[in-house]
């Protein structure tokens, strides 16, 4: 009984401590590109009446700390998104703080989620956290991805939901801000 107890132990502190040297490797992925900004568009989905079709999105790597990293992100001339990733007991955090013009929170912000596996230092996932389900209950299955490629020139935004593709959009390092 001990033996199986300090087993289980030590694997849960590997996988503790796999997870930890993974989603650290990518916050510092993060913050290397602080002050950095993508842009590109979305590539799915591919209706052409989607109200981002067509539209530049630019991701701006702009406040960086030592646990929290924020990038506002633009849809065209729509300034109200930011991404916020955070450093959390077990894992990363993302959320998505949406703002009118004048500053105020949007009914609807500061949903996101929380990592729940190791990921890698190039990608990580963050499932639909309670808070999320609870603001927003059919995206209580989301789970949205950032990814970049091997040398940190490409970013991709993902996000599913029901286990289902809703959209995608690639950018591109275009320089500092």
């Amino acid at each position: 009984m001990i033996f199986t107890v300090l087993i289980a132990t030590i694997v849960s502190q590997t996988i503790f401590a796999e997870q930890t040297e993974t989603q650290d490797a990518f916050f510092r992925q993060l913050e290397s590109l602080c002050g950095a900004r993508f842009s590109g568009q979305s590539s799915f989905p591919e209706d052409p009446g989607d109200a981002w079709r067509g539209k530049t999105l630019v991701a701006h790597f702009k406040t960086c700390k030592a646990n929290e990293i924020r990038i506002p992100f633009d849809v065209g001339e729509d300034h109200s998104r930011t991404w916020i990733l955070r450093r959390v007991e077990g894992g990363l955090q993302l959320q998505h703080d949406h703002r009118h013009e004048d500053g105020t929170p949007d009914e609807i912000t500061m949903y996101g989620g929380t990592t729940t596996s190791a990921g890698s230092n190039l990608a990580q996932s963050f499932p639909a956290d309670a808070y999320t389900a609870a603001l927003i209950p059919e995206a209580a299955t989301n789970e949205w991805f950032i990814s970049f490629n091997q040398d940190g020139t490409e970013l991709t935004y993902y996000l599913e939901r029901h286990g289902q593709p809703r959209f995608r959009a690639v950018l591109y390092l275009t320089g500092p801000e």
